[in-house]
This record gives C-alpha cells, sequence and structure tokens, in this order.
C-alpha cells in the first residue's frame, strides 16, 4: 500500500515524546507538546479534569464517533522514604520489571521544580564488599536511590527539598539507529503516540478526512488502571492504540503492527477485529494477530466502566516490554497505515 508517510517527521516525533517525562499523573508538559502539534495540525483540542487530551478530526459524516485511544503515561517511581544515610527509598509507579533498573539513571524532582539527578541502586551495589552483591533480590526493598549531592543523612536530603511523594523520573536512554530501530524505555506507549501524530500529520498535509468524526483520547492513568475510565459519550466504537507483545507462542514481530484478538480482560469485538484483520491482508501490510496473555488495555477500562461501546486493540510490536524496549520504524509505519485505512474505510 502506498501512502506518503514522513518517515522523518515519525521517528522525529517519536524521539522528542520518549525524551519527556510523564509517569502516571505527570503529564502536563507532555500534554502542552500534543497540544501544540495539535494546533499545528488544525484540529480542536481539549483536556479533561484529570488531564487527558482529546483531539478532535471533523469526518465527511457525523452519523456516529470513532474514538482511538493511547495512553502518554509511562511507569516510574516515586520517593517513599529517606534513610538515615542519605539514600532514597522508592514505590513503584504502575509495574516497571524493577531487576532492569539495578544501574539505571534517574531525576528526582522536588515539589518546587528542583531536579536532582541520582542512580538506582541494589543495597549490595559493590562486588568488592558485599558477597551477596550479585544473588540478592533486585527489588524495591532491596534496593534504593543514590542521589548525586554531598548528602550523608536523611537531614541533608531534606535540606536539598526532596520529600515523600517526590517524582522519580527513569532516563529513557532513547536512541533510533540508522537502520530504523527505536532503542528507549517507554515506548509502550509513546510508539503509538507517535503513530498517531504520524497519521494527524499526514491527513492534515493531505486535506484528508476520516469517513466519520474522530475524537484522539489520550489517557494519563493507563499504567495504573483507570486511563480510560471516562471517555466522550458521543463514542460509539473505540480503537486502543497500544504496544504488541512479542514472545513464546506469539506471531508478532517489530516490523508488524499487531491486532489483538484477546487479552486478560476476554476477547475484542469479532467484527472490528475481523475488519483490521481483511484491511492488512487486502493492502499487503506486514500484520500479525496475537492472544495477550498478560495485558489490558484503554478499551478494557472504557468498556468496565460501563461505557456503551465496542472496542478493538492493535499497535507496533514492541520487544521486551517493561524493561529496555525496542520497536522499527516499519511497525510505526504498519500502525499508521492501518489506522487510516480503518479510518477512511468505514460502511
Amino acid at each position: 500500500m502506498e501512502l506518503a508517510i514522513n518517515r522523518e517527521y515519525v521517528l522525529n516525533a517519536a524521539k522528542e515524546l520518549l525524551e519527556f517525562h510523564s509517569p502516571s499523573g505527570f503529564c502536563f508538559e507532555i500534554m502542552e507538546r500534543i497540544r501544540k502539534w495539535a494546533e499545528e495540525f488544525g484540529y480542536d483540542f481539549d483536556t479533561t479534569r484529570k488531564g487527558c487530551g482529546i483531539i478532535t478530526v471533523p469526518g465527511t459524516g457525523n452519523e456516529k464517533v470513532i474514538g482511538l485511544t493511547a495512553h502518554i503515561d509511562t511507569l516510574g517511581a516515586m520517593v517513599r522514604s529517606i534513610t538515615d544515610k542519605g539514600r532514597l527509598k522508592f514505590t513503584l509507579v504502575g509495574s516497571p520489571i524493577v531487576p532492569t533498573l539495578d544501574g539505571e539513571y534517574c531525576y528526582i524532582r522536588t515539589r518546587e521544580g528542583k531536579i536532582y539527578t541520582g542512580t538506582f541502586l541494589s543495597t549490595s551495589p559493590a562486588a568488592h564488599v558485599f558477597e551477596d552483591s550479585k544473588t540478592k533480590v533486585r527489588d524495591p526493598q532491596n534496593m534504593e536511590i543514590r542521589i548525586d549531592e554531598r548528602v550523608n543523612t536523611k537531614e541533608d536530603v531534606e535540606a536539598l527539598g526532596i520529600c515523600a511523594g517526590d517524582y522519580i523520573f527513569i532516563d529513557p536512554k532513547t536512541i533510533i539507529t540508522e537502520s530504523g530501530f527505536v532503542k528507549s524505555r517507554f515506548i509502550d506507549d509513546k510508539g503509538s503516540v507517535a503513530c498517531i501524530i504520524g497519521l494527524l500529520e499526514y491527513m492534515s498535509r493531505e486535506k484528508i478526512k476520516p469517513a466519520y468524526t474522530v475524537k484522539i483520547f489520550l489517557s494519563t492513568y493507563e499504567e495504573v488502571g483507570h486511563g480510560s475510565s471516562y471517555i466522550p459519550e458521543d463514542i460509539t466504537e473505540m480503537l486502543a492504540v497500544d504496544m504488541g507483545c512479542i514472545g513464546d507462542d506469539l506471531n508478532c514481530t517489530e516490523y508488524d503492527v499487531s491486532i489483538c484478538a484477546k487479552d486478560s480482560g476476554g476477547p475484542y469485538d469479532y467484527n472490528m477485529v475481523t475488519r483490521l484483520i481483511e484491511l492488512a491482508k487486502e493492502n499487503d501490510l506486514s500484520y500479525a494477530v496475537d492472544i495477550y496473555p498478560y495485558y489490558g488495555s484503554d478499551v478494557g477500562t472504557a468498556l468496565e466502566a460501563g461505557n456503551n461501546i465496542r472496542g478493538a486493540l492493535i499497535g507496533p510490536g514492541v520487544h521486551a516490554s517493561h524493561g529496555m524496549e525496542r520497536t522499527h520504524y516499519d511497525a510505526l509505519e504498519n500502525t499508521i497505515k492501518l489506522l487510516y485505512l480503518y479510518l477512511t474505510n468505514q460502511e
């Protein structure tokens, strides 16, 4: 399928999104960037009371409203307490794979907006000192954050303005390779948001309208379970754009758009899934159909909240979810194309 997607624009958008710090509940800054994109493309932008974004794309028909949803919030941490030696104990925001945090750089943001750097470490961090340095379980009970300041006591840390409840941002370490790989934390789900930005850029540039009005709902609390518990009442069906799973007995690769038939919340709408498969097949997209074993989406949350919608889920294939993730531009492009086909080929 020929579609003049701007590869450089999509990858630049992905890099910019990934470099924003936006753990669940701290999405103000990134949402303002998305607002600017929407306005550049000529689309209306609104926010809900809890900070979710809504971009409205007028369609050629108004008989129904199609919802797209992706989440801009990521995993992260918060300061739980300060130790007597001036280290930080942390509580998780969402569910990162904790052992992958050992040795990772981070940023501590105070309520006053000051930023301090630090490192996640085991409480037995030195091989030359601790016999259990290699075997100690890496979990929040056995880990702490070393702050890059001259601190030796709890009082030293408090003097910096750091206290319980301050956000801890994990360094995403974003790299885009010449061969098209995107390596970073939090491609779940900023890779999908980049797909939506790329789609909007294309439709705005080419002056293309979807078949029906589309409302793009960008949630800010997906990683903690209530991202889309509220959605606009006029949405009649919702397509979640979230990462595709890669692993044992799954078909998806880092080059595919994944179509999910069922996740841990149950099966998605049969007719929507069938239509997505037909469009992918008819247009020679690289796609996979899979069952996600340990997964929930914003569509599932919207359904659980009682919204009278039907729903489906697609997204770019992402390797090593909730750890050091990776995808490829091809997966982003295949996702953009399937979104375009679905929105412009409505019955």
